[in-house]
């Protein structure tokens, strides 16, 4: 995947969700009586500029794409005539203040709930909630859970997909609670929340439970080969049969993929059947950095039989109430499971490792861009969601830093004090400047250990 795809689906991406976000201001604010001055998507200096309306409201394009703002009239910020001065914000009763503020995180919650509501109504492809063989000595395995085990519920709440195993028993591993998992064929089990080294939630999860996604066996056939991959440059073709390695048969693919992940840079003599004739290749993996680790790559993917995993394959979906109130619940459940997370990190429950920056929501971008509109469009919502939550925080300088002022006039009769916000705002900017050091680390860090 290209850096130019990676950029352009990533600016896609933030576009559309500051426009929604300030739109939700913008909104508000002409619905409260108060004049906009400007409305812009990026900061810094505008490279594009036109004026609409009857208030003739500058809206402009910026070249830094990491979010926008709203200038409203405002008798702190400049004069104002005397004849427009009922229409600034800060002449706006404290209730209005408030919805203007607050609409801006609502949009993104209803641009969430908009999307879920069509994913659900157009149906949502995923793989069914079945589970592979657990390792020894796992939970899972001392429960009796065996290959092809379908996972109905986890601690009462449906997973239809196993999408939703996986996040539930992320959630409940967090949280630390007992595991209750309700099987298709009626059976029940408990696990005990795993130990979690939670540098990596979701691994350190599922890996510890023996929780394992049930993939079915795949021939050793080669179905495709990278441009720039060990195997093309070896001379493996497509069609080929993998046989053995140093005079040991590997019976299917993922044997194979353990066997060259395990030998970075380590010539393999490769047994293989070419037309029905046999042959041998020695083959060199190339070494990869992957998760601080070296594995080994060939390039090569295999012939994939589409009626195996066609069967493997479910698709949510619902009627058009039904699919909203889904939507609804979903926006609710994540928003939830968003705060929850932060919380943890602020208590050091969880580990700041976890924080994604631009870099890695660019990636995703791409990556989901890459799968499909399904996949853009579940990204997009689970980002917006994301984008409210944080927005809402107590925080000066974000949305939720002002309703935290508001709502301390509210229950004071007065306003906060000049003084009171000009402090805040400078704790409010530390502590955003240390929010995106440590994500862009984070990012950083993915990206140079693969």
């Amino acid at each position: 995947m290209s850096v130019l795809h990676t950029l352009v689906w990533f600016l896609v991406a933030i576009g559309i969700l500051v426009v929604v976000h300030e739109f939700g201001h913008y909104l508000a604010a002409r619905l409260a009586g108060v004049k906009v001055l400007r409305f812009s998507v990026g900061f810094g200096k505008p490279l594009l500029s036109w004026r609409v309306g009857p208030d003739q409201t500058e809206w402009t394009l910026s070249p830094l794409p990491l979010g926008g703002y709203v200038k409203m009239l405002d008798e702190r910020e400049g004069e104002v005539p005397a004849a427009e001065a009922h229409r600034s914000f800060n002449r706006a009763t404290v209730w209005r203040r408030i919805g203007i503020v607050a609409a801006g995180p609502l949009a993104n919650f209803l641009l969430a709930i908009v999307f879920y509501w069509a994913l659900f109504m157009h149906g949502l492809p995923a793989m069914k909630p079945l589970i592979g063989e657990p390792p020894l000595n796992t939970p899972a395995a001392a429960a009796g859970l065996a290959a092809g085990d379908e996972i109905r519920r986890v601690n009462g709440i449906d997973t239809p997909t196993f999408q939703d195993v996986r996040l539930n028993l992320l959630r409940a591993g967090v949280a630390g609670e007992p595991l209750q998992i309700e099987l298709v064929d009626g059976r029940s089990v408990q696990l005990a929340p795993p130990a979690m080294r939670d540098e990596n939630l979701e691994q350190d999860t599922l890996r510890p439970l023996g929780i394992v996604r049930y993939d079915p066996v795949i021939e050793p056939v080669i179905g495709s080969l990278a441009a720039d991959g060990a195997a093309l440059r070896a001379g493996f073709k497509p069609g080929d049969r993998l046989l053995a390695v140093d005079g040991k048969a590997v019976a299917d693919w993922q044997g194979w993929v353990k066997l060259i992940r395990a030998h970075p840079a380590k010539p393999l003599r490769i047994e293989f059947e070419r037309q029905g004739q046999p042959a041998v290749i020695t083959i060199t993996p190339d070494a990869v950095s992957e998760a601080g680790q070296q594995v080994g790559k060939i390039g090569a993917g295999p012939q994939i039989d589409e009626a195996v995993f066609a069967g493997l394959m479910t698709e949510v979906s619902y009627g058009p109430l039904e699919a909203l109130w889904q939507g609804t619940a979903k926006t609710w459940e994540m928003s939830v499971f968003t705060l929850e997370m932060m919380g943890r990190m602020v208590l050091g429950q969880v580990s700041w490792k976890n924080l994604s920056g631009p870099l890695t929501i660019a990636d995703y971008a791409g990556q989901s861009a890459a799968l499909g509109w399904i996949s853009f469009v579940g990204f997009l919502a689970l980002v917006s969601v994301s984008l409210g939550v944080l927005n809402l925080l107590p925080v000066p300088l974000l949305d939720g830093g002002h309703l935290m002022y508001y709502v301390a006039e509210v229950l004071t009769g007065r306003p906060v004090s000049e003084r009171t916000m000009e402090i805040g705002g400078r704790i409010g900017m530390t502590l955003l400047l240390l929010l995106m050091s440590f994500a862009l680390f984070n990012d950083l860090q993915r990206l140079l250990g693969g």
